[in-house]
C-alpha cells in the first residue's frame, strides 16, 4: 500500500512539473443572423485525418514532414473541438437551432451537415490549410441534399503554437461561414 501511494505521489509530482502548454481553438464569432432554409440543424462528428486527431500541435517543415512543436498540445480533442465550434458558429450566425450529434431534442433535426477533412496542416510556408468536403442531408427533403468541397487557406502570423491555434480557429470560422451560406434561403 505504501508503495502504491509513493507511485501515485511520484506521478502527481511529475505531472506538476510538466512544461506542456495547451492551446484552445477559438474561431471568431460570426455576426448577423442569416435566415436558413432549415429551422434545425445537426452537426455530425467531424472526421479528421489521423495526424490531425492527435493532441500534439504539428507543423510541416520544408521537407514536408509533420513535426510536433515541443511542449504544445491542443486543449481539447481536435475532432470534438471542431464539431462544437462549427455548431456554435453556425448557430450564432443563423436563425436555426444548431447542435452537434447526438441530436438532443425529441423531434429530429430538419437537416444534418457532415464534414470530412482531408487536410488540416500548419505549413512552414506561413499558412494553415483546411481542405475536404461537407455534405448536407435532409431527412424530410426540406433542403436539397448535396456535397460541397472546400479549400481554405489562412495566413499564419508566425509558426508559434498560439499563431497556429489562431489561424486554425479562423479557418474553422470560415468553414462555418461557407456552410451557413450554403443553407441560406
Amino acid at each position: 500500500m505504501t508503495r502504491l501511494i509513493s507511485l501515485v505521489a511520484l506521478g502527481l509530482a511529475l505531472a506538476a512539473c510538466s512544461t506542456e502548454q495547451r492551446y484552445l481553438v477559438d474561431p471568431p464569432v460570426a455576426e448577423g443572423t442569416a435566415r436558413l432554409a432549415v429551422r434545425t440543424l445537426e452537426v455530425r462528428d467531424v472526421s479528421l485525418p489521423s495526424y490531425a486527431e492527435a493532441s500534439e500541435i504539428l507543423l510541416e517543415d520544408e521537407s514536408g514532414a509533420l513535426t510536433q512543436i515541443k511542449g504544445a498540445l491542443w486543449a481539447d480533442d481536435p475532432a470534438r473541438a471542431m464539431t462544437l465550434s462549427l455548431a456554435d458558429r453556425i448557430g450564432l450566425a443563423s436563425s436555426a437551432t444548431v447542435s452537434p450529434e447526438p441530436w438532443p431534442l425529441e423531434e429530429d433535426a430538419q437537416a444534418a451537415v457532415t464534414v470530412r477533412v482531408s487536410q488540416l496542416v500548419a505549413r512552414a510556408s506561413g499558412t494553415v490549410d483546411l481542405t475536404g468536403q461537407f455534405a448536407i442531408s435532409s431527412y424530410d427533403r426540406v433542403v436539397r441534399e448535396r456535397i460541397e468541397r472546400f479549400t481554405i487557406s489562412v495566413p499564419l502570423t508566425d509558426t508559434s503554437p498560439a499563431a497556429i491555434a489562431d489561424a486554425t480557429g479562423r479557418a474553422i470560422g470560415e468553414l462555418a461561414g461557407r456552410i451557413t451560406t450554403s443553407l441560406r434561403r
